[in-house]
């Protein structure tokens, strides 16, 4: 097992469990619970692999599935151990976040895509899960909402070819760049840091209606 399907899989089960806590939030039946997680999990990476033009990771390797499975079961039977995780929806979103990222840039240099593009790749292919998770909950999706979180994934982007340039062993360039996503996530938080908005305070948007 190599170490991107190694990254792979942790970044299915970070965002298995963030989509089980959403639905649970919802008061789903066991049905949409499995929907949910499922559709969080894979959605960023099938994104990814279709603008790749390569295999759809779960159609072919029936290991996603099972791990979806599992690791759904379990957050369920563990959902009161997962609450006492101050903020454990967001924990396991900035940690799936951090990882598909770091995922989605090094499938973009395997098929030897520019830089700019490889980043945006990885935001995509990180973002799109929990885009489609908050859809199906009936909520604003984050990356629509002035907290970091794409901004997050474009820095850990950038900072991957950084370390590449830097020759940084490329086992440490993953490490690092995950790191980087989930430090500037949690540190927004955190300092309530956010992107400026468009709007004045005082300033009445249906102006523009």
């Amino acid at each position: 097992m190599d170490y991107i399907l190694i990254l792979d899989i942790l970044g299915v089960i970070a965002f298995c469990i963030s989509g089980v806590l959403s639905s649970l939030k919802k008061r789903m039946d066991a049905f949409g619970i499995l929907i949910i997680a499922f559709v969080t999990s894979v959605g960023g990476g099938t994104l990814r692999d279709v603008l790749l033009g390569l295999p759809v990771m779960w159609l072919h390797d029936m290991t996603y599935v099972y791990v979806i499975i599992v690791t759904t079961v379990l957050a369920v039977i563990f959902r009161k151990k997962l609450s006492y995780l101050r903020k454990s929806l967001f924990l396991f979103d900035t940690l799936g976040i951090g990882l598909y990222t770091v995922v989605g840039v090094e499938k973009g240099l395997s098929q030897e895509l520019p830089a700019i593009i490889c980043v945006a790749l990885g935001t995509m292919s990180a973002c799109f899960g929990g885009v489609i998770r908050d859809i199906l909950c009936n909520d604003i999706p984050q990356i629509f909402r002035r907290e970091i979180y794409a901004t997050a994934c474009i820095l850990g982007g950038l900072s991957y070819f950084v370390f590449l340039k830097l020759n940084f062993p490329e086992s440490l360039i993953f490490f690092i760049s995950g790191l980087v996503v989930i430090i500037v996530r949690l540190s927004a938080v955190i300092f309530k840091i956010s992107l400026p908005s468009v709007y004045k305070k005082d300033e009445d948007i249906r102006d523009y209606w």
